[in-house]
């Protein structure tokens, strides 16, 4: 059975075994907020494999790194931010990609209906303005 890598399936034991910590350590980073386990029917802990790897990233940073657990904490929630913003900007650039296909059939209707009316303009793009807002439109075709 292959699982995604953020199933909850891990009891604390085990979560500590495969990231090598203590299960104290592990009560103590969840309190924090450092890592959020599942929880099962009677509130028990459930870790999955991401969580893992975030204890062992946190551990990496406290022991090689001395960064203390309130730099860890911010660390992880900018993480998450640019995570989050990174995500948004995809779902922006696709909304720009659509629009832009929208308004690329939009101008091609609009040059034939101009090509129906001898007094109209040729290309239809000037029935179909884009107008500014002061915004600097970017569009990146190469992504």
């Amino acid at each position: 059975m292959d699982l995604p890598d953020d199933t909850p399936v891990y009891v604390i034991s085990i979560a500590a075994q495969l990231s090598g910590l203590h299960p104290q350590t592990l009560r103590t980073y969840d309190r924090l907020g450092l890592v959020s386990p599942g929880r099962a029917t009677g509130r028990g802990r459930r870790y999955s494999m991401r969580d893992i790897v975030q204890l062992r990233e946190i551990q990496r940073l406290s022991q090689e790194e001395g960064i203390n657990l309130a730099g860890i904490q911010k660390i992880l929630e900018l993480q998450r931010a640019n995570d989050d913003l990174a995500h948004e900007l995809l779902a922006l650039r696709r909304l720009v990609d659509e629009l832009g296909t929208e308004l690329e059939s939009t101008r091609a209707v609009a040059a034939r209906l101009a090509q129906r009316r001898p007094d109209a303009p040729s290309t239809g793009a000037e029935l179909v303005p884009i107008r500014q807002t002061g915004v600097i439109l970017w569009r990146q075709r190469d992504h």
